[in-house]
């Protein structure tokens, strides 16, 4: 759905003006696109959902900052995948086990065709319960940048330009990415088992 800059502009204003729960309207509107930016990347539920409460409380104190220059909606997801980046950067440091985040070095190698990155039918790899488990098995083994963008261009269905925006990669990176991690899908839901190797 398109953002409409007057309603933002009235939430905000009405954020700003503490308008009683004007504030639990926006997280309303802007929960379930925070969680798709964080899950993919932070992976476990109770982390991911600390991730997403830490982002609101960033968006509260810094609202008075946003300017409008794009919408809203980018502005908390660029919060949301910055956050998310350094909670799985910090887990690291600690000795977690999350899956580097930085894109490969070999990505820019793929082709970045839009017809080529849509060539795999999502909807028919879902299309029964046993199906869509596979494919969300499958998803889980891709690296946390791959599913954050995945989950972003399927499930936000945001372009390749407002990704971008949202994770400051050059398009041609993220095209690069979602290719990859469509013939990695495909590889791994084409195999004799149809399991997740």
């Amino acid at each position: 759905m398109k953002p409409d800059p007057q309603h933002e502009r009235a939430l905000v204003e009405a954020v700003l003006a503490r308008a009683p729960g004007a504030f639990e309207r926006l997280v309303r509107e802007y929960e379930g696109l925070c969680w798709h930016c964080v899950h993919p990347i932070v992976r476990h539920a109770d982390d991911a959902r600390d991730v997403c409460q830490e982002t609101f409380l960033r968006v509260f104190r810094h609202l008075g900052q946003y300017r409008f220059e794009s919408p809203l909606k980018f502005w908390i997801a660029r919060i949301a995948h910055s956050i998310a980046l350094r909670h799985v950067q910090r887990e690291r440091r600690i000795g977690g086990d999350a899956v580097p985040v930085a894109p490969d070095d070999d990505a820019a190698d793929a082709p970045a065709r839009e017809d080529e990155i849509d060539a795999f039918d999502f909807e028919a790899a879902c299309d029964d319960e046993a199906a869509a488990s596979r494919l969300h098995a499958a998803i889980a083994r891709l690296a946390p940048i791959q599913r954050s963008l995945l989950t972003l261009y399927h499930i936000e269905e945001l372009s390749i330009p407002d990704i971008a925006a949202i994770t400051a990669l050059p398009a041609g990176t993220i095209k690069s990415h979602l290719y990859r991690s469509r013939l990695r899908l495909r590889e791994l839901l084409e195999a004799p088992t149809g399991a997740a190797r």
